[in-house]
């Protein structure tokens, strides 16, 4: 009995599992769709696996998108291309089941199966299901047809364009706002396979009509289809027909929708290619500063921080002339978002603009932005000044901005603190190290103390770089000196984060300064009374096995780590001997 039932087997298990109660034995057997078409073959895949799958399609939606997901990549285990077809039904389905991201996942496994479909196949198969969605009496399945027309489309013989596009013009002005709005998101895709003659004729129409849609959910969307359909027409035709749409809607007075005018901000400089120079100037300029100036924040925040791609496309006078006022207001904005999103690109325009208009309006903004109360936009200046140094030089970025960094280095909020450590090497390297000492050395040693260990442990590690940057002399002078004194600090976190320090440093400064200076202030602090201490003595003793002498190690390191080893806590015991085992190990590979 068990010989006649072998075939029957994987299908059976799959039907059981498929049908328990458990959602979770029903989504892993869905997963292992692949393996049970292996173990059937291609032509029981095709004829009772598939067949199957397209009769049980009510079921959990996390059941039903894992099916959706597992059928895209279904066509090696139904015997290739030739029949891809038979994956059809069940996903057409799955188009017109109630659950958006079940049918979006359907759609994306219908276009990834259509785009390696024979032309024939196309036509037989694919178009007429297309043609099915799009005539559902249910809205949902003419939602999911939206998204298949770019993939039926090229592959059509003449009649069936001109149906095509008939269809889909009819789904633009559907009842149905939902449907209207999956029809105006799919535009851009679908327009791209249209033939040229028919751009003008037939899409543009139904774009003009999607523009006009009186839900701003669709007119949005129609929206973010301009940059898509831009590229697609001549310069003159954009300028006629995309054009005067991006300036109508960019006026508060023509839209009332702040989503409209957001999704304009969004897509504007992607235009400005698209129409060319001259209209560019003409009309986008204008239509820029009106977003910036918009009332609703939203749409601020939006064009703020596209202000850099804006300006990039543009030439270098349009920007001052235009531009540099608004984000002069901008950066006194009333909500922090909007000089949160200013600060996040500014620093971008500083190559654009060149040194002396940099100089003379960029800087009053930037000194603005890292002054302002709200942390995240000092945070967003901050980590982009590599930007403007090199446009302005380092003389007048120490003489402008260092007191304002200055000033950041002991911010009350720790991640602008963090943010001028990470900074430090960059602006080391920036200076020199004349100047460094001058103005952030004693910093450096400062933050070594600071309360939250984020701070302490980015102050450590920027020790190392400062120490790679300037070499071993310069840390000799002003680094070493001052572990002793650091060390000694009552407070044991404080003398932690000293020899986590310790333990970088002596990477960068070599064998010679390690044993006489570094050492010994770690051999002393195993006498600590505090546990931590003790164990990350043994740690950082572990570091340094591999780079000091032998003979070093024996004399040194092995009787600290021994004493450690019979230390009443048990962590301490524990890392001491993790380090000699380290130790015996150097001993074995020499």
């Amino acid at each position: 009995m068990a010989m006649i039932d072998e075939p029957l087997y994987p299908i059976a298990i799959l039907i059981d599992e498929l049908k328990n109660e458990d959602i979770q034995l029903r989504l892993n057997s869905i997963r292992r769709l692949s393996t049970i078409a292996r173990a059937l073959g291609e032509e029981r895949t095709r004829k009772e696996l598939i067949p199957f799958l397209s009769e049980n399609n009510d079921d959990d939606d996390e059941v039903l998108l894992a099916m959706a997901e597992e059928l895209g990549v279904f066509i090696p285990y139904v015997g290739g291309v030739e029949y891809a077809n038979v994956l059809l039904p069940p996903l057409e389905t799955l188009c017109t089941v109630e659950e958006t991201f079940v049918r979006d996942k359907a759609v994306e496994s219908l276009c990834r199966i259509g785009a390696q479909m024979k032309k024939n196949d196309l036509v037989d198969w694919f178009i007429p299901l297309v043609k099915r969605l799009a005539a559902c009496e249910w809205f949902t399945g003419r939602v999911s047809s939206c998204g298949l027309f770019h993939i039926a489309y090229p592959s059509a013989p003449d009649q069936l364009k001109v149906e095509l596009r008939s269809i889909y013009g009819q789904l633009c002005q559907d009842d149905m706002p939902t449907v209207r709005r999956a029809a105006a998101s799919n535009l851009g895709k679908f327009a791209a396979t249209v033939e040229q003659s028919y751009l003008k004729t037939e899409i543009m129409p139904i774009f003009d009509d999607l523009t006009q849609d009186d839900q701003d959910s669709v007119r949005l969307l129609a929206v973010e289809s301009c940059a898509a359909l831009g590229k697609l027409l001549a310069p003159l035709d954009c300028v006629a027909h995309i054009l005067p749409v991006i300036v109508n809607f960019s006026r508060v007075l023509l839209d009332k929708s702040w989503r409209v005018r957001y999704m304009v901000a969004n897509q504007l400089y992607e235009l400005c290619e698209a129409v060319g120079p001259e209209p560019t100037r003409a009309d986008l300029v204008p239509a820029y500063v009106r977003l910036l100036r918009d009332n609703e924040a939203e749409v601020r925040i939006a064009a703020a921080g596209k202000v850099t791609k804006f300006c990039r496309i543009l030439n270098p006078q349009l920007p001052i002339q235009h531009i540099l006022p608004c984000l002069k207001e901008l950066s006194s904005d009333s909500s922090q978002h909007v000089r949160s999103a200013l600060a996040s690109v500014i620093m971008g325009m500083a190559p654009i603009l060149g040194k002396d208009a940099t100089i003379e309006q960029l800087l009053p903004i930037f000194l603005s932005l890292l002054k302002d109360e709200f942390p995240d936009v000092r945070l967003n200046i901050i980590s982009k000044l590599d930007q403007i140094n090199q446009v302005i030089g380092i003389d007048l970025l120490s003489q402008s901005l260092l007191p304002a960094i200055m000033e950041l280095a002991e911010d009350r909020h720790w991640r602008v603190r963090l943010a001028i450590i990470e900074y430090i090497p960059l602006l080391a390297s920036q200076l020199g190290v004349g100047f460094f000492d001058e103005k952030l050395g004693a910093l450096c040693m400062q933050w070594l103390e600071d309360k939250v260990f984020s701070i302490r442990d980015a102050a450590a590690n920027n020790l190392k770089h400062l120490a790679e940057e300037f070499g071993p002399e310069w840390a000799m002078q002003h680094i070493i000196p001052q572990v002793p004194d650091k060390i000694s600090n009552p407070h044991y976190l404080y003398r932690m984060t000293i020899l986590h320090a310790i333990s970088l440093l002596a990477h960068v400064m070599g064998i010679d300064i390690t044993c006489q200076k570094l050492l010994p202030v770690v051999i002393a602090s195993s006498k600590d009374r505090v546990p931590n201490i003790k164990f990350n003595v043994a740690k950082v003793l572990q570091s340094l096995v591999p780079i000091l002498d032998q003979s070093v190690v024996e004399n040194m390191i092995r009787p600290c780590l021994v004493e450690l080893s019979e230390d009443p806590d048990v962590d301490v015991r524990y890392f001491a001997n993790q380090a000699l085992q380290a130790c015996d190990q150097v001993m074995v590979s020499s």
